[in-house]
Parts: C-alpha cells; sequence; structure tokens
C-alpha cells in the first residue's frame, strides 16, 4: 500500500501463507513428525552414519522423480549405496539415466557442507549446488550460473515458457532473502522450503538441473531451519511417492499463482515432510540393526 509503513525487520514475509486454510494445521503435524524422529534412539550417537544414509535414500528418490532409475536393478536404493561407499564404480562412458543419477548423488551429497552459517550467502550456496547437480549434464560454461542471453532451458515443459532471464534475476533475489532469512527463524522453515523449492522449478534458472537443485536447497533449508537437525529426514521420498505425480500436479497448481494453487503446494509439502520423516524413521531402525552396509 502506497505510503504504509515498511514491515519489521523480523516480520514473517510468508505470514499471509501461514494463514490459508489448514496449512498452519499440515505445518505442525510435519513439525510433530520431525519432533519424534529426532527422538529415535539411534540418533544418540549414530546420526552421521543415519545422516549418510538419508542421503543416500535422498538420491535415489530425487533421481526417480528426474526418470532415472538403472534398467534391471531392484531399485536405487542399493545402488546408489553401492557407489557412494565405493562397492561399484560408475560407467566409464554413462548414458542419459546414468548422468542423470549421478548428478543426483553429487548434489545431495553436498548438501551435507552446507550449514546455517553459509546461508548469509545464498548465492553461493545455490552456486555450489548446481555445480555438483550440473557437472554431469552441462557443459563447463554452463555450471554453476544462471541462465543468461538467449539461454534456455527445456526442462519442466508442463509448466510453460521458462520466464527470460532478466524476469529469472529479480524473482530469484526474492526466494535467496527468504533463504537468508533461515537461520533467524523470520518464517517457519518448512514454508520458507516448500517456496525456494517451488521457485526454483518455476523459474528454471539454469539450463539443466533446476529439480535437483530445488529439492536439494529444501533439503538444506529443512536442517538449517531447525526442522530437520539430525539431516535424518527423506523429503525427497515424500515427493516421490506415486511415481511423483502428486509433486508435479502439486507444482503445476502453485506456478498458477492462485492462493488455491500455491495451498495445494504447501499442502503437499507438509505430507512429504511428513512422509519424509517416516522414511527416516526406517533408516534410524535399519541403522540401528546395522543393516545399512
Amino acid at each position: 500500500m502506497t505510503g504504509a509503513l515498511p514491515p519489521p525487520r523480523d516480520a514473517d514475509p510468508l505470514a499471509a501463507l501461514a494463514a490459508l486454510p489448514d496449512v498452519a494445521e499440515a505445518v505442525q503435524r510435519a513439525r510433530d513428525a520431525c519432533t519424534e524422529l529426532r527422538w529415535h534412539p539411534a540418533l544418540r550417537r549414530r546420526t552421521a552414519e543415519a545422516a549418510a544414509e538419508s542421503r543416500v535414500r535422498g538420491a535415489a528418490a530425487t533421481a526417480l522423480l528426474e526418470g532415472a532409475e538403472p534398467a534391471g536393478s531392484q531399485g536405487s536404493v542399493p545402488v546408489v549405496r553401492d557407489l557412494v561407499r565405493g562397492a561399484r564404480q560408475w560407467p566409464t562412458d554413462p548414458d542419459p539415466v546414468w548422468r542423470m543419477l549421478r548428478a543426483a548423488v553429487q548434489v545431495t551429497a553436498a548438501t551435507e557442507q552446507v550449514h546455517a552459517a553459509t546461508l548469509s550467502a545464498p548465492l553461493q550456496v545455490l552456486t555450489r549446488l548446481h555445480l555438483a547437480a550440473g557437472a554431469p549434464l552441462l557443459g563447463v560454461t554452463q555450471v554453476g550460473r544462471p541462465r543468461c542471453g538467449e539461454e534456455t532451458c527445456r526442462e519442466w515443459v508442463e509448466l510453460g515458457r521458462a520466464p527470460d532471464p532478466e524476469e529469472v534475476e529479480g524473482r530469484l533475489a526474492a526466494v535467496m532473502d527468504l533463504v537468508r532469512g533461515v537461520p533467524a527463524g523470520r518464517s517457519p522453515a518448512l514454508l520458507v522450503a516448500s517456496v525456494v523449492h517451488a521457485e526454483i522449478v518455476t523459474l528454471r534458472p539454469f539450463v539443466a538441473g533446476n529439480g535437483l537443485v530445488a529439492r536439494a536447497m529444501e533439503r538444506v533449508v529443512l536442517r538449517a531451519g531447525g526442522l530437520d537437525p539430525t539431516g535424518v529426514l527423506v523429503p525427497e521420498s515424500g515427493h516421490a511417492a506415486k511415481v511423483g505425480a502428486d509433486y508435479r500436479g502439486a507444482l503445476t497448481a502453485y506456478e498458477s499463482g492462485s492462493p488455491d494453487g500455491v495451498r495445494l503446494w504447501l499442502l503437499h509439502c507438509a505430507e512429504a515432510v511428513v512422509a519424509g520423516a517416516s522414511e527416516g524413521h526406517r533408516v534410524a531402525d535399519a541403522v540401528l540393526a546395522g543393516r545399512t552396509g
């Protein structure tokens, strides 16, 4: 409103989203599920091991959302686990499925190095994640930087034409401001993670690898924002349920910009976190039983 005083610096920029019907309740359910996960007995002394297995399962799920599952495998999780621990070698001449799988593994692994303090420079975090995701997918000059000039993105065509680089620059700056406020807790971590995830997918700032980076940023924000301090949550598995059909539908609803569409996406993300917490429990159970090696 013209002439209105600016909001206080500590005001919640996503308060209007939290006020949408059923959103606050969904956020609370997700918070309760994460709190329950945090007290799993395996996380008293074996958090690092459980978090590593979470990244394995997260990488497999995020690759599946990109259509990358090695043919003839009994699911990607054992394959990814063997690749990560060096029990299996990457193909020397990989096809597109293996390149995408490698991108998923690398970007999910890179989230381990991002902590609350590093979010003061969110664009550097975004760049670091795209360096990890983009290396197997793009030429060296296109990795780690947003699209520019006439560069286009052919991902997520169901969302329509990707915005021009000039529009991306302005909206991405607003997204980075949200990320910068995560350590201060200005908004619920789940809402920030959901909006950042959806904005990166709809903006498609990179030539390729946008979905991988978006889901990696979600994982980072959920951990740095305190919802998942152990890093054992597997939010990617919640998005990948039903082969990702609900995920893509919810993102399409968000892209419409309508309150109902945004609300549908936020509810989907809250459900994905609840499902990811259940997967985290399975991770912790497996660690406790010695079944992750």
